[in-house]
C-alpha cells in the first residue's frame, strides 16, 4: 500500500503552510498576558479561545477588504480548524464528537466575525461586542473592558496599514 501512496501522492507543498506564520502571529498575541491580567478576560480554555477567536476575526476582516485574500482567509480557517481539532483531541475529546465540538467552534468564530465587523463599523457596538464575545455576558471591571477595547482598536488599526499579501504571509509586526 506504501508503494501506491508514494505513487500518487502529490509533491506539491501543502498551501496551509503559507499562513502558518500568521496562525502563530495570531495565537501569540492572543495570549500576551496584559489581556487575562489588566483586561481580565478569563484566562481559561474558553476565555483564551475567545481571545484567539476575536483576533483570528480581525485578521480575517483585515483580509476580506482585499478580494485576492479569498484563498489565503479560506487557508488561514483551515490552519484554525486543525488547530482546534488537535486542541480538542488533547483535552481528551474522543474521534466521534470531536466534528460537533468543531462545528460549535466555527459557528462561534462566525459569530465573533459578524458581531466584530458591525462593531468596528459602528463603535458605539464594539463594547457590546466585546462584553458577548470575550466575557461571555458577565460583568466586568470597566477599566478592564476599556483596555481590552483599546488593544483591539490598536490591533485593528495596525491590521489596517498592512499590505495583505505581507499580512498574509506573517512578515508583518502588529
Amino acid at each position: 500500500m506504501t508503494f501506491w501512496k508514494n505513487i500518487w501522492r502529490s509533491t506539491q507543498a501543502d498551501p496551509k503552510v503559507l499562513v502558518i506564520p500568521l496562525y502563530n502571529q495570531i495565537v501569540a498575541k492572543a495570549r500576551e498576558p496584559h489581556w487575562y491580567e489588566t483586561g481580565q478576560v478569563p484566562d481559561s480554555i474558553d476565555g483564551r479561545f475567545d481571545m484567539i477567536a476575536t483576533l483570528f476575526s480581525l485578521v480575517l476582516l483585515r483580509l476580506e477588504k482585499e478580494p485576492s485574500q479569498a484563498g489565503n482567509m479560506a487557508r488561514l480557517t483551515e490552519v484554525l480548524v486543525d488547530d482546534m481539532d488537535g486542541q480538542l483531541r488533547e483535552v481528551g475529546v474522543g474521534d466521534m464528537i470531536v466534528g460537533k465540538h468543531i462545528g460549535k467552534i466555527m459557528g462561534s468564530v462566525g459569530g465573533k466575525i459578524t458581531a466584530f465587523r458591525d462593531a468596528l463599523a459602528c463603535k458605539d457596538k464594539l463594547d457590546d461586542a466585546i462584553a458577548r464575545n470575550l466575557y461571555r455576558g458577565e460583568a466586568v471591571n470597566i477599566s478592564a473592558a476599556v483596555h481590552v477595547r483599546q488593544g483591539l482598536l490598536t490591533i485593528d488599526q495596525a491590521l489596517s496599514e498592512i499590505a495583505p499579501n505581507d499580512l498574509a504571509a506573517g512578515k508583518a509586526l502588529w
